[in-house]
């Protein structure tokens, strides 16, 4: 599919495409009819390289034991690494502080922490007139937590709406965000429409009515470079959150980052072990951050894979990943473009969006396009996305999504298109 016109896009690849795929196993499989496997569903989660495979098992083979508990050598080494890989995500978001890094099982754990502990009485307290904004192309994970919070407080859920091309509608944004807004709570980049959210001029608004400000970081931070401690504060989200599997790292590990002042302020989330001070059958007292919202023993070898998967794209560079992500989503929307009945939803420039790019095929079910795609080696996802608002906004019940990341090459677009003219071929759609 490469023409004269696409090689200007293309022109941001990582030059060590070849190199990078060798560290991803995965990607040499030859799936059911001898089709090789084109990988394109790093939205719903990245494939993992060879270094955090290695990392975790070796953990498991040589170090592994309990960790802030154990006063044996095994014990010392478990906790030791375990803390290494909250450096590593500190530096990979510039967090100011390590003790900012707080470990849960995934994003959404992490913003159901936040929407928790916000319903408790103390300085960040949502109650009864307070309202609480989201917006309308949110992942559910970043609607269902505050729906529940606002139902418990008594408090107001309010929402931004999209445009007919899929970007915030920020018209009414000194009308939306007012005195009585507690909470601001946005995803960076979504998740199905691939649209990246303005947060510094949101966060500017929240900042200036006195409101917290949460970032669902879970799109953004496998393809944006994310310095926190370099922005400007009116400007940086007070929590952030994203998930392990989505960064290259594994399953059942998350990240919430919170400015200590605000992570301070909130109380635990969950009781048990290690978040603890003192425990008297009259009370108790709490340990500081980060172990105050860490109770019980933690995915301890998934935390220092996620260190390793962390560091593995660090050495990539954010910068040259997020390159790559725009050159290949370009190359991908001209491609689409292409398919006749093909309707993208979102914005049609790679400069407006990130990798995840939703679309529907006329006279086609998503899942059929899925299945037809899948035997030809290709994996997208189908359905909803869990995203059915946004569905809505654009009258469709579901869509087909194909997402890159760092290891996509040009010719894995190329199959898509190329299976996508032979599923209207094999419905008959000319």
């Amino acid at each position: 599919m490469v023409s004269p016109g696409s090689t200007g896009a293309l022109e941001g690849l990582l030059p060590e495409l070849a190199v990078i795929r060798k560290d991803f196993p995965i990607l040499e499989r030859t799936l059911a009819g001898g089709m090789p496997l084109v990988y394109l569903d790093s939205a719903n989660t990245s494939q993992k390289p060879q270094v955090v495979i290695d990392t975790m098992v070796d953990h498991l083979e040589r170090h592994n034991a309990n960790i802030a508990r154990a006063m044996h050598q095994l014990g010392a080494e478990s906790t030791e690494a375990f803390e290494a890989a909250r450096d590593k995500v500190a530096a990979f978001i510039g967090a100011p502080e390590r003790d900012e890094v707080i470990f849960t099982k995934n994003a959404s754990e992490a913003l159901n922490l936040v929407a928790n502990t916000l319903a408790w009485k103390g300085e960040h307290q949502v109650g009864e007139g307070d309202e609480v904004v989201i917006t309308e192309l949110e992942h559910h994970s970043n609607i269902v937590p505050w729906q529940l919070l606002t139902q418990r407080t008594g408090s107001t859920l309010r929402w931004f709406g999209l445009t007919d091309e899929g970007r915030l509608d920020l018209s009414d944004i000194d009308e939306l965000i007012n005195e009585r807004t507690k909470v601001v709570s946005v995803a960076w980049v979504s998740n199905m429409l691939g649209t990246v959210n303005p947060i510094a001029q949101i966060a500017r608004r929240a900042h200036e009515v006195g409101a917290i400000v949460v970032v669902d970081a879970a799109q953004a931070a496998p393809q944006l470079p994310i310095d926190l401690a370099a922005m400007p504060a009116e400007e940086r989200p007070d929590l952030l959150a994203f998930t392990g599997h989505k960064v290259v790292g594994p399953t059942g590990i998350g990240v919430l980052w919170g400015a200590r002042a605000v992570l301070d302020a909130l109380p635990p989330f969950l009781g048990g072990g290690e978040m603890i001070e003192t425990v008297r059958m009259e009370g108790s007292t709490y340990a500081g951050i980060p172990h105050k919202f860490e109770a019980g023993t933690p995915p301890i070898v998934e935390a220092i894979g996620l260190g390793a998967a962390v560091e593995y794209l660090g050495h990539i560079g954010l910068d040259a990943i997020h390159a790559h992500e725009l050159a290949i989503t370009g190359y991908a929307l001209e491609g689409l473009q292409t398919v006749k009945g093909l309707t993208v939803l979102g914005p049609l420039a790679a400069a407006d969006r990130g990798g995840a790019i939703s679309f529907e095929l006329e006279g086609v079910h998503p899942h059929d396009i899925a299945q037809v795609l899948d035997s030809r080696g290709i994996a997208v996802r189908a359905g909803h996305h869990c995203a059915k608002p946004a569905h809505a906004r654009f009258g469709v019940q579901s869509s087909t999504r194909m997402s890159s990341y760092l290891y996509t090459e040009p010719r894995e677009i190329d199959a898509l298109v190329e299976a996508l003219e032979y599923t209207r071929s094999y419905f008959k759609l000319d």
